[in-house]
C-alpha cells in the first residue's frame, strides 16, 4: 500500500481525543481510537509481524524479528492513535499539487492556506500537500508517524536483503492529553532498548531537548462575610490569588518567552471570596532552573501563608514530565549519534528544535527507554490549516529505514559503537 494511500485511510477515522472522559479516566478517550488501533492489528498481521497485542486500553505493539545472529540493541518507534480536541469534525482529506502562492480548500467556504499567513509553503512548490477542506484538523499529529512507520515496516519486509536487528513499534492513545498512553505503556513489557517517537515538525526537525514540567495548585482560603459587616472580617481569596500572581516575575509567562527560556503560566483561577484555586504550569529546559522554580513557587505560597495567617495558603507541587535530554547523556547518548547519521544517509540536514512541550517521549525516557523524537514533516498542528507535504512524509519513513540500517550497522561485528 502507498504511504499517501494508507495515511488517508486513517483520516478517515475520527479519532479526536475527548477530555471529558479523559478526565474519568476512561482510556481510550474516544470509540475511533480503538477503531484505528484494530485496523493497525489488522495490518501488522498482513505483514507478518510478530507479537501482536492489542490491549483493552488501544496500546498496540508488535515486533519485526530480527534477520540476523548478531547482538543487536532493539530499536522502537512509537506513535499515537489520538487527535487534538480542538476540532471534532469528521476529516475530509485531499491530495492537491502545491505550485505557489495561496492554495484554496474549500471553494463554497472560501477557505484558502495562504502563503502570506505561512511562508514556509514557499519550500513545498512543487510537491503535492495533503489538506483538509478547512472545516476540521488534518490529524498528521500523529496519524502521519503512523503511516510512516507501517510503511517502514513493509519496505523491510519485502527487502529481505536489508539486514536488521529486532524492531519493535508501539500506537499509544491520548497523548493530546497530558501523555496519558505513555504513562500507561509497559516499558519492561516491550523490551526494547532505545526508541523514537514521530511527532511534530517538518522535515530535518530533530527533537531531543523538551521542558522539565510540572504543576502547581495553589489553594486560597480567606474569610466571607455579608458586605453590611465586612469590615475588618472579610478575607477575599480571589484578591489573595491576585496579588500572589502579581508577584510572579512578570516576563516569564509563556508570551513573554521563547527558546530555551523557560515560564510560569497561569492556566486556571476558579472561585469565590471564600475559597479559590490557582493552578500553574511550571516549565524549564535546565533540571536546575526547574528545581529553582518550583522552589521560588513554594517559598512564595509560604510567605503569602505568613503574611495572610496560618491555612490561608496551600501549595501542591506535582511533577509531568521530564526534559528527555536528562536520559540522553553519557552513554546515553547513542539514540542522538544513530538518528543523526540516519538523517545525512538521507540526504536531510538535521535541525535540532528544543520542544517547548511535551511529547511522549519525555515520558518513555523517564521510565527507562531514551526516546528522541524525529519529524513526520506535518505543519500547523492542531489547526484546519494544518498540511502535510507528501516528500516530507516519505521522508519521515525513510529515516526511520534509515535509523534500523544504522542500528545494524554501528552495532554489528567489528563495527561497534565507541
Amino acid at each position: 500500500m502507498d504511504i499517501v494511500e494508507r495515511f488517508i485511510n486513517y483520516t478517515k477515522i475520527n479519532t479526536t481525543t475527548s477530555r471529558e472522559n479523559g478526565a474519568k479516566g476512561i482510556m481510550p478517550s474516544s470509540p475511533g481510537q480503538m477503531k484505528l488501533a484494530k485496523l493497525l492489528v489488522s495490518e501488522l498481521e498482513a505483514l507478518s509481524m510478530e507479537d501482536i497485542i492489542l490491549r483493552e486500553n488501544a496500546i498496540v505493539t508488535a515486533t519485526l524479528p530480527a534477520n540476523t545472529d548478531e547482538t543487536i540493541p532493539v530499536v522502537s518507534f512509537f506513535g499515537h492513535l489520538d487527535t487534538s480536541a480542538e476540532q471534532t469534525a469528521d476529516t475530509k482529506a485531499q491530495r492537491l499539487p502545491y505550485n505557489g502562492g495561496d492554495l484554496c480548500l474549500n471553494p463554497e467556504l472560501n477557505i484558502y492556506l495562504r502563503e502570506s499567513e505561512f511562508p514556509e509553503l514557499k519550500n513545498y512548490i512543487g510537491d503535492d500537500l495533503i489538506v483538509t477542506d478547512g472545516t476540521s484538523l488534518l490529524g498528521a499529529d500523529d496519524k502521519a508517524a503512523l503511516a510512516a512507520i507501517m510503511n517502514a515496516l513493509q519496505f523491510l519486509i519485502s527487502h529481505p536483503e536489508i539486514r536488521h536487528g529486532e524492531v519493535k513499534v508501539g500506537f499509544v492513545p491520548d497523548e493530546e492529553q497530558g501523555l496519558r498512553g505513555a504513562k500507561a505503556f509497559d516499558v519492561s513489557e516491550f523490551g526494547a532498548d532505545f526508541g523514537y517517537t514521530l511527532d511534530c515538525c517538518g522535515i530535518g526537525e530533530f527533537v531531543y531537548e523538551n521542558w522539565n514540567a510540572g504543576d502547581a495548585e495553589i489553594i486560597f482560603t480567606g474569610q466571607s462575610a455579608h458586605p453590611m459587616s465586612a469590615k475588618g472580617k472579610l478575607k477575599n481569596s480571589l484578591l489573595m490569588a491576585h496579588k500572589f500572581i502579581s508577584m510572579l516575575p512578570g516576563g516569564e509567562a509563556p508570551e513573554y518567552t521563547e527558546g530555551r527560556e523557560g515560564y510560569y503560566w497561569v492556566k486556571q483561577l476558579q472561585g469565590n471570596s471564600a475559597r479559590t484555586v490557582l493552578k500553574l504550569d511550571i516549565r524549564d529546559f535546565s533540571e536546575e532552573g526547574y528545581h529553582a522554580r518550583k522552589t521560588f513557587v513554594r517559598q512564595l505560597a509560604e510567605s503569602a501563608c505568613a503574611l495572610w495567617g496560618e491555612g490561608s495558603v496551600i501549595c501542591q507541587l506535582s511533577d509531568r514530565y521530564a526534559n528527555v535530554f536528562n536520559s540522553l547523556q553519557g552513554e546515553g547518548h547513542y539514540p542522538i549519534d544513530i538518528a543523526l547519521r540516519a538523517y545525512q544517509r538521507c540526504g536531510i540536514t538535521p535541525t535540532p528544535v528544543a520542544m517547548r512541550g511535551g511529547y511522549d517521549g519525555a515520558v518513555l525516557s523517564q521510565k527507562g527507554l531514551p526516546c528522541p523524537n524525529i519529524f513526520t514533516g506535518a505543519h500547523n498542528f492542531h489547526s484546519i490549516y494544518e498540511y502535510l507535504p507528501v516528500r516530507s512524509l516519505r521522508a519521515a519513513s525513510d529515516v526511520v529505514i534509515a535509523i534500523i540500517q544504522e542500528t545494524f550497522n554501528g552495532f554489528t561485528t567489528g563495527n561497534r559503537e565507541s
